[in-house]
This record gives C-alpha cells, structure tokens and sequence, in this order.
C-alpha cells in the first residue's frame, strides 16, 4: 500500500476528535470530517479563524505562537466550563522545527461508567443538531 495524501485524509476523517488546522495567517486550511460536522458553517474552509473567534482569541493564539516559536509544543489553554472540555494549543512544524500552524485539541471528559463509550457518540450526545 502506498502511503498518499489519500490515505492520510481517511486516517484523519477516522480520528473521532475535530482537526481544524491554522496557517500562520490564520485561515482554516484543512478540516476533517469531525471538525465539518461539528462546526458547519461556523468555520470556513480558506477564511480566517476570526470569523469565528473574537479579538481575544486572536491575542491568545498570538501568544500561543510566540512560546511555540521559543520552542514549546503543545500547550494548555482552558478549561471549557460548559462542556468540561480541557482545550490545548497544538503547533504544527515543518521538518526544520519551524512553526507552520497549529490547531486545537479538546480532552473529551469520561467516567468509569462510560469509558466504552466512543468519543464520536459524545459529540451526538453533547451537540445538539450534531450529526
């Protein structure tokens, strides 16, 4: 089997967990099928991050990519309250160690009794009109 840009989008769209990545410049350049799903038209393919996200964010993510810069890989960024989600900032480098992007992953919380349970079907459960 060939290892091509194919297969690597499927292993991506099989991975339960959205993948938003973020150019340098801050435009959406590849979502997988989660992230689609989960965001609609929320985020657009090719448009700025900020349509989505406010003036905050942006100094946030700006400080996130200046420790990335320095050397720091993923990193910590909140504690989603509402979804009790942690959320971490996630540099993506290029073979020179060079910063190039980044995206951001979010730890589905669990418990015991639902530690079965796939992470695709705790999005239906917590996303209403997730489908």
């Amino acid at each position: 089997m060939e290892i091509n840009a194919k297969v690597y989008e499927a292993i991506l769209d099989a991975y339960p967990y959205e993948i938003v990545f973020v150019d340098r410049n801050h435009t959406v350049q590849y979502m997988n099928k989660t992230a689609r799903k989960r965001y609609g038209e929320r985020v657009i393919l090719h448009g700025s991050l900020f349509n989505c996200h406010n003036e905050n964010a942006k100094v946030k993510i700006e400080e996130f990519l200046k420790r990335a810069d320095q050397g720091e890989d993923e990193m910590f960024e909140t504690y989603n309250r509402k979804t009790g989600e942690r959320e971490f900032f996630v540099p993506v480098r290029d073979e020179n160690g060079f910063v190039i992007g980044y995206f951001e992953r979010h730890e589905v919380p669990w418990n015991k009794e639902e530690a079965k349970v796939p992470v695709g079907d705790y999005w239906l459960r917590r996303e209403p009109g997730y489908e």
